[in-house]
């Protein structure tokens, strides 16, 4: 079950449909871009979220450096635990963003058995 924070009545958040869920499924997700640069962000339905950067409706540095890839994903039941691995990981230098990638590679080959 899902809790989701009550906004206030009439607030902008409720007015553009927003409901900021706390908890479920959260995945913090790294895109590599056309220009081989890294972009870290966060989101409950990571399906949209890679279809409206497709679009070019997500966030402006991905927008501007389609098409991209995903290169790492992880499930975090808490939208505290995700936001906190999103700057952690932002934090990060390149050397170590590209260790994570190629360990999450690894890792997900072991999964499929390959």
């Amino acid at each position: 079950m899902k809790k989701r924070l009550k906004q206030k009545p009439g607030s902008p958040q409720e007015e553009r449909g927003h409901v900021f869920i706390w908890s479920g499924d959260f995945r913090v997700y790294i895109l590599q871009c056309r220009d081989g640069s890294y972009y870290t962000g966060h989101t409950h339905d990571l399906s949209s979220r890679l279809k409206l950067h497709r679009e070019g409706k997500g966030a402006k540095y991905v927008r501007s450096r389609l098409p991209f890839r995903l290169v790492y994903s992880k499930e975090y039941r808490y939208f505290k635990q995700a936001f906190a691995e999103e700057c952690r990981i932002k934090g990060l230098l390149r050397p170590d963003k590209e260790k994570l990638v190629k360990e999450y590679r690894r890792d997900q080959r072991i999964k499929r058995g390959g």
